[in-house]
């Protein structure tokens, strides 16, 4: 990086600075979830990465597609032009296509040219192909499958319809199921009490008699599960927790770093400005600070919750208003100690002026309750953005938000469900000690009494 030109000083620290480990990992660590996080519709959405359908290839990331783009057919009662293609969906169609294909294809005797070409009419959506995301769910989106599945089976059954019901249960995984309905054996079963007291698939699920519907018929939250690819579970309306946890880092971290890096640069200025003029200015401007620390944050926020809707920018906005106070009072006192020393009277002698004063020989000098508490300011919005989210004065529902999550999690109706309280918690717990940990790595590297710079 020789086209960056560092003092020898900065070298020093950032090289001590890199030594610390926990420190150095802590950083590396850190950036890479906020890369990601920067492309979470790449790693958690609804929608497909790539659609290959008909030799044709489709991003659906950059463009809406309805459902019969794709030959999607929709729910009862809806246009293929209303809704949007369902990819998740349609990769297991497609998948079960594949399978289905290649199971009647070994039955074919020989080189069969019509019975080919009548197979491969009957399935002509085994060559295409969906990529999804690594988490196939926006944190928007509720997932109702546990709820519904048996239900749209037990549809198809009670109208006869049991190759349906097969291809449908086969579809979504329950091989299990779909089997017990190719061979017959599930009217058997269902007619058992024992197996089912209701005499239904949900029966049939709630008695254990087949494993693999444990869970189903059930309304969220719902556990880890991979064969849905809810890797954290799902929240109490159906939300995959692993996305809203990815989403929500993602506003918690750029919301702090915003808010911090405004609130230092103001409250900088106007500490060292205060240290450095003195007099009357620094008289008013200590008695205009003392006005705004009278003034209760919550309150300020309630109000302009009340009278506006809470945005992202509304809040840090509001919080940016209050948080520059606090390192005012620690730069003013750095700036009226630096000034008085015999590096800063001899550049005046040698008629440097203001500027080069204040931000040549001051400014580096006075950096060290900068560098101190700016970790700690990271730590503290976090903190105070996950609060406000608890309270229900922070961003509107339904964005993604670990006080959100936090709050959901403590509800007495949720507090068994493991998944809910461990996912936000985790996550908040790991991401304040990585900040922490570059706080104190930052802290000792760029201390003073190590390496001090008198100009």
């Amino acid at each position: 990086m020789a086209w960056i030109r560092l003092d020898p000083i900065t070298r020093r620290r950032l090289e001590r600075f890199r030594s610390i480990k926990r420190g150095w990992y802590s950083l590396v660590v850190l950036g890479a979830a906020m890369v990601l996080s920067v492309f979470a519709s790449f790693l958690a959405e609804s929608r497909a990465l790539v659609v290959w359908y008909g030799g044709r290839v489709y991003f659906p990331t950059f463009t809406y597609y309805e459902a019969g783009r794709f030959g999607q057919e929709p729910p009862p009662g809806w246009g293929t032009g209303d809704l949007e293609a369902d990819y998740l969906r349609l990769q297991r169609e497609w998948d079960l296509e594949r399978v289905l294909y290649e199971r009647e294809r070994t039955a074919i005797v020989g080189d069969d040219r019509v019975a080919l070409a009548a197979l491969e009419e009957k399935y002509a959506n085994r060559q295409n192909r969906v990529f999804m995301p690594p988490i196939p769910w926006d944190p928007y989106r509720s997932d109702f499958w546990y709820n519904e599945i048996l239900r749209d089976v037990q549809a198809e059954l009670d109208r006869d319809a049991n190759l349906r019901a097969e291809l449908l249960a086969r579809r979504d995984g329950l091989d299990e199921l779909a089997d017990a309905i190719a061979s017959g054996d599930i009217e058997t079963m269902l007619a058992d009490p024992e197996r089912s007291l209701t005499g239904d698939l949900l029966g049939l699920a709630r008695s254990g008699a087949m494993p693999s519907l444990a869970g189903l018929g059930a309304l969220p939250p719902t556990a880890p599960d991979l064969r849905r690819h809810h890797y954290l579970g799902t929240d109490s309306q159906g939300r995959d927790v692993a996305s809203r946890l990815l989403y929500g880092f993602r506003i918690s971290i750029f919301f702090s770093l915003f808010l911090v890096l405004v609130s230092q640069v103001v409250g900088t200025a106007v500490g060292s400005l205060q240290g450095y003029i003195g007099g009357r200015f620094d008289l008013l401007s200590q008695r205009l600070i003392e006005v705004l620390l009278s003034i209760p944050f919550l309150y300020v926020v309630i109000i302009m919750g009340a009278l506006f809707a809470p945005t992202f920018w509304l809040l840090l906005a509001i919080m940016a208003a209050f948080q520059w106070i606090t390192i005012t009072f620690y730069m003013r006192t750095e700036m009226y100690r630096e000034k008085t020393r015999e590096y800063c009277l001899a550049a005046r002698s040698y008629g440097a002026s203001h500027a080069r004063v204040v931000f040549r020989h001051l400014l580096p000098n006075s950096l060290t309750p900068l560098v101190t508490f700016t970790p700690f300011a990271v730590v503290a919005a976090i903190f105070t953005l996950t609060a406000l989210d608890y309270l229900g004065y922070g961003l509107p529902a339904p964005t993604p938000s670990w006080g959100e999550m936090l709050d959901q999690a403590l509800l007495a109706e949720n507090r068994d469900r493991l998944w809910l309280t461990l996912a936000p918690f985790g996550a908040l717990t790991f991401t304040l000690v990585l900040v922490v940990f570059i706080g104190e790595s930052v802290r000792e590297a760029f201390d003073p009494k190590r390496y001090s710079r008198y100009e």
